[in-house]
């Protein structure tokens, strides 16, 4: 079943995370990819796969060939896609290139800056905005490019963004998020959130827009991450009683501690969304123990 479908039947959509390698894929159709050897691990416990673009503006293989070799390996891709890159011509042409090459769902982003990442002389782009991307992938679903030249074979898209409740004032995301939705995004994933108060606000003023929503969650691997996090990443906010409790036990016991509290935070707010999004940043393996932990067992397809 698409996942579009799983969002209109009003299933609790669970989804996980892969990023491509710094590197090509050899021509060898022997060879699995690291991407789909991570895919493995989330086998039977999630709807889809995002697959992340360039993340933290670091040069990697594009997500489209990651997305297209999880397809072929019988996972259900959804392909991430930022403005930072590309000016409007490459993004219409990579939407229809990517739905050509039978990826159904888009998560469009903005993307962070150059000045995070491994080239940071680079020049951004940024040509458009994540809304006014939505706004294009939906345009050349009804048929049309952004400068309304009729298309041959309109795509068609699930189309998903992305709003973070961390964001304040959070009626300014809120604004934000609705624009998306006029735009005509489909489903919404969320920023990393560990804050119980911030989750509860959100789903509270959120509650206007029918539109399915994931709960997103970045695995909290170290101390250490939780500091940077704080310093470091806007509009996300790691509470210290995270921090202390994943600094409380060894290194080597950090991959099921993580997990356990991963878990415990989604199965206290499972409730209040139609899905989680859970972002393992390369600790896929733990992804069944936090939906063990969670209480959450996705149906089969």
């Amino acid at each position: 079943m698409k996942l579009g479908e799983l969002f209109q039947k009003g299933e609790f959509v669970v989804t996980g995370e892969v990023g491509p390698v710094k590197g090509a894929i050899p021509r060898d159709e022997n060879f699995v990819p690291s991407c789909v050897k991570e895919a493995k691990h989330l086998n039977g416990c999630v709807h889809a796969i995002n697959v992340t673009d360039n993340q933290s503006a670091v040069m990697k293989l594009g997500s489209l060939a990651a997305c297209v070799r999880l397809k072929k390996s019988g996972h259900e891709p959804i392909y991430q896609i930022i403005c930072r890159d590309r000016n409007r011509i490459a993004l219409q042409s990579e939407l229809l290139t990517a739905f050509s090459l039978g990826v159904d769902n888009m998560l469009l982003l903005t993307g962070d800056h150059t000045n995070l990442g491994d080239h940071k002389e680079a020049k951004p782009v940024f040509d458009l905005d994540s809304v006014q991307l939505v706004r294009i992938a939906a345009g050349l679903q009804a048929g049309k490019d952004m400068a309304d030249n009729e298309l041959l074979n309109a795509p068609d898209f699930f189309i998903g963004a992305v709003v973070n409740p961390n964001f304040q004032p959070l009626d300014l995301q809120l604004m934000k998020m609705g624009k998306k939705v006029e735009a005509g995004a489909h489903f919404f994933q969320t920023q990393a959130v560990y804050d119980d108060r911030i989750v509860d606000e959100f789903v509270e003023k959120a509650a206007k827009f029918d539109r399915p929503v994931q709960l997103g969650v970045v695995l909290l691997k170290s101390p250490q991450m939780g500091a940077y996090m704080n310093k470091n990443v806007s509009g996300i906010t790691v509470p210290q009683e995270w921090i202390d409790e994943i600094g409380s036990v060894d290194k080597g016991d950090r991959k099921k501690k993580a997990a356990e509290m991963m878990g415990r935070f989604i199965k206290k707010h499972k409730s209040k969304f139609q899905g989680v999004h859970i972002m393992p940043l390369g600790w896929s393996d733990v992804v069944p123990d936090i939906l063990e932990q969670a209480e959450i067992q996705i149906k089969s397809n």
